[in-house]
């Protein structure tokens, strides 16, 4: 279980709430607005209407005894920048701030921000891609080049084990898991057979990927 410092009750920041107490996360929730702080409510530890951007207000808050803090302010970036650079300025131990134009994660992480986060550039790049090929189920960004794919398995592949394909030798391509009837199985041994029905989940680079399935 980790705390977390969360700035912001937008919906993005309702978001983040929500899946952190179903993971059993204690949050501080803050926000200026009082409605959105009774939205969260139900799903934080505990929470407070205050100013992120003023440094009385946030030292009140122990900022140092939080595992991670995030500044999930979407609608003023420059709340946001103040607020992320006096956070490492009073000694959070991790900062995670949100971006909504790549000009903002840039002057983010030159002020304080440890990690930062871009929902609508991330989305947009994981809609362009998963729906841009019938082949392509879902998409996940790694960095420096690698990706995880869910895919559909090639016709030429089908009632062939995963030793006769070979994929990670003649492709440089890992799978991870294969999916069949809603079912995900990480259990890949090298006599399994492909299926038509089935979907992979599998990881390398991002052209590796595309060549290996004729996406």
């Amino acid at each position: 279980m980790k705390t977390v410092l969360l700035i912001g009750m937008g919906r993005f920041g309702r978001h983040i709430a929500q899946k952190l107490d179903e993971l059993g996360h204690e949050v501080m929730a803050v926000d200026q607005c009082e409605d959105r702080i009774q939205a969260v409510l139900p799903f934080v530890t505990n929470a407070l209407i205050g100013d992120s951007t003023n440094e009385e207000f946030l030292i009140s808050l122990g900022v140092k005894n939080y595992d991670v803090c995030i500044v999930a302010i979407g609608d003023n970036f420059q709340s946001s920048l103040e607020t992320t650079s006096l956070l490492k300025e009073l000694g959070a131990n991790l900062v995670v701030s949100r971006a909504t134009r790549e000009v903002h994660e840039k002057f983010l992480l030159r002020n304080g921000a440890d990690h930062v986060v871009y929902p609508e550039k991330q989305l947009g790049i994981w809609t362009a891609i998963t729906y841009s090929s019938e082949k392509i189920f879902d998409y996940i960004n790694l960095g420096e080049g690698h990706v995880i794919m869910e895919v559909s398995v090639p016709s030429e592949w089908v009632g062939k084990t995963i030793i006769q394909v070979n994929v990670r030798k003649n492709h440089h391509v890992n799978i991870l898991a294969i999916r069949e009837n809603g079912n995900l199985n990480i259990t890949i041994k090298a006599d399994t057979v492909f299926d038509s029905d089935q979907t992979l989940l599998v990881l390398g680079t991002e052209d590796d990927i595309m060549k290996c399935f004729g996406i």
